[in-house]
């Protein structure tokens, strides 16, 4: 069988010859479902508690300086999920859950994550190789660490990940990022929340039972109960049910106090604009990077994939027996379906509350500075420009025309920039699109979104960021300080649909192009043989 330039890259770059996909047709924008469960096995909404991912386990050791450090591991396995009533769903899973485990660490202690790769050689269903490489979403890890596309993880094998955790408080999470195959797998469910706490956030925030991370994705099953792929030929996967926890539209028993939510959107393409029902706002306190130096009073806010948003949702005012909904008002060249508009339900109970608690009542208005948003334009040494931008010939998605598969042609020596390490540029994304909108997410460091269009960000946006919304016809101007170390790490797009074809690049900090690099992304640190297999 002939094959493109374009496959024999992708083939080239992986080393395994993967099988084709194969998809669950959806119908146009206005149609009732995508999924083609049966009725009685289609989920209605507010039916199913809430759950949380559980905590994962570790041991501590310490060393002769006094360093702490925390041991994890995790184990990628296929397994099933009792999503639906009736119907088993297998997924691909950390530990066999999705999400996977939550990690809780505080800040500058080190985590040493053991992540062994016991997927089947193919996945059951699509029939594509399952090498996996795990990113850890907004830590500043070293390349070799950071989940990089071609730094595979082949099944029998393991990886163990170092992360600092020297960043201020956060909301993280860790999700799957092979190359090409990056949506398939995050959608099977390889993904999971780790939280970093530091005593600012502690003294300001909800902590424990009212600190609540929610990871909200969307999904589309066939009659069996399987999950349904299809990314309408590249351009993004727009399911029909909402999960909430991989739980469909879920309900959770709140007290009459303030609570914290850590929502992250891990759709593969779906984005949100979250509001309550009852009209209320709620106040966004941190970004993807941690806390905003002002709290934000929003009546909504638009969420693309891979961002996350902290609020303060204010349960006080309500009597106990009322509902309030988390809705989604949706966004432009989003694919709606009946019931897309409704994300989870908060019933309102008369449980005492814990007024000792001095965040039960407190919704702060001042919260912390950091390091990006600090800076200021002047800072900056250089400014660079760069388009997003649809192929509609060859059906690739680009930035300045360039993608993935020319970084793995150049024997991934190609990047689109060079800062000198601990520079600050600003970085302009021009979408000049009516028909897409694209989160850009720049690994390794945090940055302020500097305007949109020439007009200041949105109010939710004013913190410290990972991701940016690039709506459509938008221009963002990013200023971003490179650092804290050297190496190559990649920018894309966060549909991850688009990423996979080939919407990827990678940028080189404080390294020349023919420079020795120690922390080589795929060499410097490989994956080894799993003596323990099962």
């Amino acid at each position: 069988m002939a094959i493109s330039r374009r496959q024999a890259l992708i083939l080239g770059g992986i080393g395994i010859v993967g099988a084709g996909i194969v998809t669950v047709p959806i119908s146009g924008v206005s149609a009732k479902s995508a999924s083609k469960l049966s009725d009685s096995d289609m989920p209605r909404p507010y039916r199913t508690p809430l759950t949380l991912a559980p905590p994962l386990s570790f041991q501590t050791t310490v060393d002769a300086n006094g360093v702490k450090t925390q041991h994890y591991t995790l184990t990628q396995r296929l397994a099933t999920a009792q999503i639906l009533a009736r119907l088993r769903t297998p997924i691909l899973g950390y530990n066999g859950i999705f999400p996977g485990p939550t990690i809780r660490i505080d800040k500058d202690t080190r985590a040493v994550v053991h992540l062994r790769n016991q997927l089947p050689a193919k996945h059951p269903k699509l029939g594509y190789a399952l090498p996996t490489s795990t990113h850890l979403h907004g830590s500043a890890s070293l390349p070799q660490f950071d989940g990089y596309a071609n730094d595979l993880t082949l099944p029998g094998f393991y990886k163990d990940y170092q992360y600092p955790n020297f960043q201020p408080a956060r909301s993280l999470w860790y999700h799957d990022h092979s190359v090409h195959f990056t949506a398939q797998n995050v959608y099977s469910g390889l993904a999971g929340q780790y939280l970093i706490s530091d005593p600012v956030e502690k003294g300001l925030l909800p902590q424990g039972t009212f600190d609540v991370p929610l990871t909200v994705s969307d999904a589309m099953f066939a009659a069996d109960g399987t999950l349904g792929f299809d990314d309408r030929q590249h351009s993004g996967l727009w399911g029909d049910v909402i999960l909430v926890n991989g739980k469909p539209w879920p309900v959770m028993k709140v007290q009459r106090r303030i609570y914290r939510f850590r929502i992250l959107n891990a759709s593969v393409s779906r984005s949100y604009r979250f509001t309550l029902s009852t009209g209320d706002p709620v106040t966004v306190v941190a970004t993807d990077a941690g806390l905003m130096p002002a709290a934000q009073t929003v009546g909504s806010w638009r969420h693309a994939g891979a961002e996350r948003y902290e609020v303060l949702i204010d349960f006080r005012k309500y009597a106990a027996g009322t509902r309030v909904e988390l809705r989604n008002l949706s966004n432009d060249n989003n694919r709606d379906f009946d019931n897309t508009g409704k994300i989870m339900a908060f019933d309102v109970v008369a449980d005492a509350v814990n007024t000792a608690d001095p965040t039960w009542n407190q919704i702060p208005s001042t919260l912390a500075s950091s390091h990006p948003m600090d800076l200021t334009s002047a800072a900056a040494t250089k400014t660079r420009k760069f388009r997003i931008k649809h192929d509609d010939v060859t059906n690739i998605w680009t930035i300045d025309d360039l993608t993935w598969e020319e970084v793995i042609a150049s024997g991934f020596k190609r990047v689109m920039a060079d800062p000198a390490l601990d520079t600050v540029e600003i970085w302009e994304l021009q979408n000049s699109s009516d028909g897409w909108f694209h989160p850009m997410h720049l690994h390794l460091v945090d940055f302020q979104v500097l305007s949109r269009n020439g007009q200041p960000p949105f109010p939710y946006e004013k913190g410290p960021k990972d991701v940016v919304y690039v709506g459509e016809r938008e221009t963002v101007r990013l200023l971003v300080h490179f650092g804290p170390h050297r190496g190559r790490y990649m920018v894309h797009c966060h549909n991850l649909a688009h990423e996979d074809h080939a919407m990827m690049l990678q940028f080189r900090v404080g390294l020349g192009p023919d420079e020795a690099d120690p922390n080589d992304p795929i060499t410097s640190s490989p994956a080894l043989w799993d003596p323990v297999q099962g």
